[in-house]
């Protein structure tokens, strides 16, 4: 008897455990990149849209590479990005919240910053009053993260962020994000005056 109902319990915890099995594997699946941040073991899963990105060819967006190339896809949320020998890359970004906030056309890269500080623009501190004057870099919940390349718009960059739930997302007040190991696998390669082109 005590041997039947260990084996229905056995039973039962197996069916339990493969009900459980596909969301588990879910929740583990959601990003497409693998993550080093800290912070994403505290936070719950957050779903993705990062699946509908696919290569890019830069004869389609410019005329020649130069010291290299851009592309910030808003539509797939993704970064493509050429070097002047045609080495590609390609990132999963967080894009502008609305189309209000999304600039598009092409400019360049003016600078580039390691742990850049961030001043939020006027009308940020305007819809978010809470927000502070000026963050110093490497401040933690500064949201340009760990690297910055500035745009010829001022306050358009294509950054960092600590804020991992951000990428595949419609989560920025204008500028382009990346995870932090990207843009600073990104950032010794892209040079000052590499042109860039937001579609």
């Amino acid at each position: 008897m005590s041997q039947n109902r260990l084996t229905r319990r056995h039973a039962l915890l197996g069916a339990a455990s493969l009900i459980a099995t596909p969301a588990i594997l879910r929740a583990q699946s959601i990003d497409a990149f693998p993550q080093d941040e800290e912070a994403i073991s505290t936070q719950l899963p957050v779903r993705r849209n990062v699946s509908s990105f696919s290569q890019q060819n830069w004869q389609d967006h410019f005329d020649e590479l130069g010291v290299g190339a851009l592309l910030a896809d808003i539509t797939s949320r993704a970064v493509h990005y050429w070097g002047p020998d045609g080495t590609y890359k390609l990132y999963p970004s967080s894009v502008p919240m609305s189309e209000e906030l999304t600039k598009r056309g092409y400019t360049k890269v003016t600078r580039k910053a390691e742990n850049p500080s961030w001043t939020p623009t006027a009308s940020m501190r305007e819809r978010d009053p809470s927000l502070p004057v000026r963050m110093e870099g490497g401040e933690p919940g500064n949201p340009l993260g760990t690297r910055a390349m500035y745009l010829g718009w001022p306050a358009y960059l294509v950054h960092g962020t600590h804020d991992t739930r951000k990428i595949g997302r419609q989560s920025s007040s204008g500028c382009i994000g990346l995870y932090n190991q990207h843009v600073e696998e990104l950032y010794p390669l892209v040079k000052v005056g590499t042109q860039v082109r937001l579609v």
